[in-house]
């Protein structure tokens, strides 16, 4: 026996590899799983044991996928613990509300310290015309300390930080608001904030939903069973098959240099971009529900069906819904919601639009935001009665602005969830028209894009002529019909078109969403808006419109698959249900056949080196 071999051996197993991280798609995380269920067998019906023993895998568990920042799961998870139980026991409102802040203070801070330093760093510097650096005091105190040599110049950002924040602020808002009772076992609460499933990318477990489950008997049905083992099969296939080959084969190579490029090849990654990041995120919540439901725990939907919603609205419905959920919920309400505007409204508005001034150093931008201001105050100051729905649009606009925040600190991510806002607020305001001044509306727009590329020729105003131009058509054939039939437009072709409509702005959005998604936080602006701006113009410039039948069939796999994606995420929900619970009640020898046939068709398309989750970066 070579006990050098057996100790490198479990060296390997018990230390962190920043270069192989536990990735649901990794064979070993299938070995580290196969241990976790057979501990979890011996100890299932003894509730404090379990929910110790998963505390335990599932710090394990960070700590493969994130190294020492596991750390700083510990310390959020000691510190909200001890301040839940503060916020409980306090004898007036006013320390409740004292523990509460310093509760979400210390989740911020830690939050905004490993996430936004660089953000913030960079506003500073811009402002003030300054040059601080980012520096890791962690590292420079643990080398002070300890003589270790850990870079100082660069701030890393811990898996998943961003999700397990989120869900220990909204358990110290919950027992502030007595939505629930605090827990009262450290281990119990280590639990819930660590559970491995959705750790590191979400779903955001709400503490109100998730924490009554820890006292609950474990139970697991048949058909249970059955529904587990297809959400895991089916968001391996999703990553693996969809997310990962469109990736590797397609998108990723556009992205790193779009010049290279055609235009229609960069619209049609953009479009494929959509079908990825959906079915990267999405797949990773499908694997991470059928895990948990394995041992009995159910996580949030986190997704619905998104590119078949009809407005930006709805599909911020049925996209993250678990983000979208605690936005609205932790945010938006506390903001003031649909009812006024608060305090904190105008100041995260305000500051806002006076960085965006001053970052811009452009004199059209100032006007714009100036004019903007100064309208809204005219109006409203004029109109009472519009006061309450353009404080509901400004609260509708900061939570999206700062929900592109959230994802990320880069300017690109502020630019998608403003655009993301926009179209919210811009869709609010097109179902109030008829269709005679809908089609008016497009008409003008169209003319002004136009105007816009005769006088200043730009292909973002390419794009806006063609994007006008082809909502005009839209509207002047639902008005034909409604003109000729003396009724409504068929209900089936009116949702398809608002689909495709809602399916192409969304797509545009993710421009700036996947610009900067990839980037290390010092290059992330600077880099982020070049691929943007050069994609933007080989876009809107000018088409080699021969070369298309060429590139269609060069790259035809990836077409083919992108179409296959499409069509499947359209299929109707109930033919989806039924052929899920179909499979739910297999007898579990065709279940397993079934298994291990998917299974090996899923690792045939395996690319050199897994992909990530998309999601792990935020």
């Amino acid at each position: 026996m070579d006990w050098n071999n057996i100790v490198a051996y479990l060296e390997e197993i018990f230390s962190f590899n920043a270069q192989r991280p536990l990735l649901f798609t990794q064979f070993y995380f299938w070995v580290f799983f196969a241990f976790v269920i057979a501990g979890f067998s011996l100890v299932y019906n003894r509730r404090l044991l379990r929910n110790t023993f998963l505390f335990a895998v599932s710090l394990f568990f960070y700590f493969k996928t994130s190294g020492l920042f596991v750390f700083i799961l510990i310390f959020s998870t000691l510190s909200d613990f001890i301040l839940g139980q503060c916020i409980y026991n306090a004898k007036s409102t006013l320390r409740k509300k004292m523990f509460l802040v310093t509760s979400i203070i210390i989740n911020l801070f830690v939050l905004s310290y490993f996430k936004y330093a660089y953000f913030f760093t960079d506003v500073y510097n811009s402002l003030f015309a300054s040059e601080w650096e980012v520096i890791n005091y962690l590292a420079l105190w643990t080398n002070n300390l300890t003589g270790s040599g850990f870079t100082v110049d660069k701030i890393l950002l811990p898996v998943g930080i961003s999700f397990y924040t989120f869900q220990t602020i909204s358990y110290s808002v919950d027992v502030y608001r007595e939505k629930l009772k605090p827990v009262k076992n450290i281990l119990d609460f280590g639990f819930y904030v660590s559970f491995f499933p959705g750790l590191v990318a979400g779903p955001i477990v709400r503490a109100n939903e998730f924490i009554p489950q820890l006292y609950e008997k474990f139970f697991l049905s048949k058909r249970q069973f059955g529904i587990a083992l297809f959400w895991i099969l089916n968001g391996l296939a999703k990553k693996m098959i969809l997310s990962d080959y469109l990736a590797v084969n397609f998108i990723d190579r556009v992205f790193t240099n779009p010049l290279m490029y055609t235009g229609f090849e960069n619209l049609m990654s953009l479009f494929a971009y959509s079908l990825q990041v959906y079915a990267d995120f999405s797949g990773y919540t499908d694997i991470a529900i059928g895990i948990a439901m394995l041992m009995g725990f159910y996580l949030p939907k986190n997704f619905n069906s998104p590119y078949k919603a009809t407005n930006p609205g709805n599909f911020w419905k049925r996209w993250h819904i678990s983000l979208s959920r605690w936005l609205t919920d932790y945010l938006y309400i506390p903001l003031g919601g649909n009812r006024k505007a608060t305090f904190a409204t105008y100041f995260v508005i305000g500051l806002i639009a006076i960085i965006v001034i001053f970052l811009a150093e452009n004199i059209w931008i100032t006007l714009g935001v100036l004019v903007l201001v100064l309208v809204l105050g005219i109006v409203a100051t004029l109109f009472p009665s519009t006061r309450k729905p353009i404080n509901t649009n400004i609260n509708v606009m900061n939570t999206m602005l700062l929900g592109g925040l959230w994802h990320g600190a880069s300017w690109n991510f502020m630019i998608w969830g403003g655009l993301n806002g926009i179209g919210i607020l811009s869709f609010k305001l097109w179902r109030k028209l008829n269709i005679y001044k809908k089609t008016l509306l497009t008409a003008f727009l169209f003319i002004v894009f136009v105007g816009l590329q005769i006088a200043l020729p730009r292909p973002v105003f390419v794009i806006g002529e063609v994007w006008t131009a082809v909502i005009f058509f839209g509207t002047f054939i639902e008005m034909l019909y409604v003109l000729i039939s003396n009724g409504k437009p068929v209900k089936w072709i009116k949702n398809s078109w608002s689909i495709f409509l809602t399916f192409v702005f969304i797509t545009f959005t993710r421009l700036f969403f996947r610009s900067g998604s990839n980037l290390d936080p010092v290059q992330a602006n600077s880099e982020a808006w070049e691929t943007a701006q050069n994609m933007v113009a080989k876009i809107g410039g000018k088409w080699e419109w021969a070369l298309i039948g060429n590139i269609i069939m060069q790259h035809r796999n990836v077409f083919i698959l992108f179409v296959l994606g499409m069509i499947i995420h359209w299929l109707p929900d109930k033919f989806k249900r039924r052929y899920r619970y179909n499979f739910a009640s297999l007898p579990l020898a065709v279940q397993l056949i079934i298994v291990v046939v998917a299974v090996f068709i899923i690792y045939q398309f395996v690319t050199s080196e897994l992909q990530p989750f998309i999601y792990f970066q935020f």
